[in-house]
């Protein structure tokens, strides 16, 4: 009796992540996928309203996500923020790169990367010093 209960605990034992391993391989329901989704966009729009970014901008870098859901959260957030005085914060990472995109940015900046070197810019206490030493 004991080792039949073993045994259907352990053939049940996969199953219980399936819709983890179905999300992994693309497999996900799609109403399911969607409201996931519409989350995300809800909370990237607030995100976006606390830390001051303009909708325009928020479009721009969340382009993967739906506009209306992205609208929805950054409309309930301004709202939140200004009958709760609440002020902006200034974010302190870079935009999040879209999913599936594998872009490495580059070592050096490129006008490190020019072959002639930078030109030296003179400073007004620098040409009073020149000048001094003529005199």
């Amino acid at each position: 009796m004991i080792t039949r209960l073993i045994l259907v605990c352990i053939a049940l034992l996969p199953l219980a992540g399936c819709d983890q391993v179905n999300q992994k391989l693309g497999l996900e329901d799609s109403a399911k996928k969607e409201a996931r989704v519409e989350a995300e966009a809800k909370a990237v729009g607030s995100a976006c309203r606390h830390s001051g970014r303009a909708i325009e901008d928020c479009y721009s870098i969340y382009a993967w996500l739906p506009k209306a859901g992205v609208y929805a959260g950054w409309r309930e957030m301004d709202e939140y923020m200004r009958t709760n005085q609440i002020e902006t914060i200034t974010p302190q990472l870079p935009p999040a790169e879209p999913p599936g995109s594998k872009k490495k940015k580059p070592a050096v900046a490129p006008e490190a990367s020019s072959a002639s070197p930078p030109a030296k810019e003179e400073t007004p206490a620098k040409d009073a010093e020149k000048s001094a030493e003529k005199h």
